[in-house]
């Protein structure tokens, strides 16, 4: 990770293409952050002017881009101290341009008002007031403040405390073991969030599918005449129900392994409620059976009601009912490989004082 181009003081103009790049790598690298702090901490204390300045607004247009990873490394005191060293008398105070110190004054006063939660940047922006260095708060533009993104979405990679401490260990060690074995653990956690996304993929895919199917089966089954002649849909209302049948094994696989995901498995029931109610609709409309003690032929039509739900299977045990079964926080009862019911249970851094 270099930001050279970005902050090379032979640019002219602003190199954003360069700014842009170097918040993407850091971004993708697992140990983007704690790289970047310290590049451009190097580079923020240069004694040319142009260079410091363009550090400064590569630092911000990260703060704007990156996410709370690089937000809390910036808001340790490892990095803070080398920001209050570019503005404190006692360091580079003294020798610093003007224009470098008050930006790096505005940058952290923006901080305290867009990250209140990172309480250290607010102790190094406290500190610096009592000492002096800060008589008044500065006067920020409205495009000068923090105006966070909406969240990335979350890497699992990273999601995984325990496993992210490790393969940061074993990439810092100078042992050709430990480095094999760090490759070896990125292999497994690149995999592991590939299935996930599989599975993710896989139910959403088939919930649209359902929502497609039993939205145009019901649209089809309340124009049904059984006693016309002319039935030019009876072909394709034939083929999406076998359609729906065939999605109700998929369902019960897809919940089987949703079990840790109430959200998920909650629209996975949803969907079978769906399927199985235009299911049982079909069977009174079109083959003229009964349907839990429902009457036959048209009976929809007939009497103007629509089947509940929970009408579209039995609750009780009976004795074709195989017994409840129970996998991890969802406990179902299987009649015939359908979904019945569901019950859901449900680095320690220290400030410097600088007197």
């Amino acid at each position: 990770m270099q930001p050279v181009l970005a902050t090379n003081p032979l640019n002219r103009d602003t190199d954003w293409s360069s700014i842009h790049a170097f918040c993407d790598q850091l971004n993708n690298d697992l140990e983007g952050p704690q790289l970047a702090t310290r590049l451009l901490a190097h580079k923020i204390q240069s004694p040319q002017e142009w260079e410091a300045m363009q550090a400064l607004l590569v630092l911000e247009t990260c703060m704007k881009n990156c996410g709370k990873r690089f937000h809390s490394e910036v808001g340790k005191f490892r990095f803070l101290n080398e920001l209050i060293k570019v503005v404190s008398p006692k360091y580079l105070g003294s020798r610093s341009p003007e224009p470098v110190k008050k930006k790096v004054l505005e940058l952290i006063f923006s901080w305290t008002l867009g990250l209140p939660d990172e309480a250290k940047i607010s102790d190094a922006y406290q500190m610096l007031k009592k000492q002096g260095i800060i008589k008044q708060d500065p006067e920020l533009p409205p495009d000068k403040l923090l105006n966070l993104p909406p969240p990335r979405p979350k890497n699992a990679i990273f999601e995984d405390e325990e496993k992210s401490k490790m393969l940061s260990r074993l990439l810092n060690s100078t042992h050709p073991e430990d480095l094999k074995a760090a490759n070896k653990l990125i292999k497994e956690m690149v995999q592991e969030d590939q299935k996930r996304a599989e599975k993710v993929s896989k139910r959403v895919n088939a919930i649209q599918e359902v929502k497609e199917s039993v939205t145009l089966l019901t649209q089809l089954l309340q124009d049904y005449d059984s006693t016309a002649s002319d039935q030019s849909n009876a072909e394709l209302i034939q083929d999406l129900y076998q359609r729906c049948e065939k999605m109700r094994p998929t369902l019960f696989r897809l919940a089987s392994d949703t079990e840790d995901n109430d959200e998920a498995l909650a629209e996975i029931l949803q969907a079978n409620d769906s399927l199985t109610h235009v299911i049982n609709l079909y069977k009174q409309q079109v083959k003229g059976e009964i349907v839990n003690g429902n009457n036959t032929l048209n009976a929809q039509k007939q009497t103007g009601d629509r089947l509940h739900p929970s009408q579209s299977f039995p609750l009780r045990q009976t004795a074709s009912t195989p017994p409840r079964k129970r996998w991890g926080s969802v406990s179902w009862t299987m009649s015939s490989c359908h979904l019945v019911t569901a019950c859901l249970t449900p680095h320690t851094n220290e400030l410097q004082v600088i007197n």
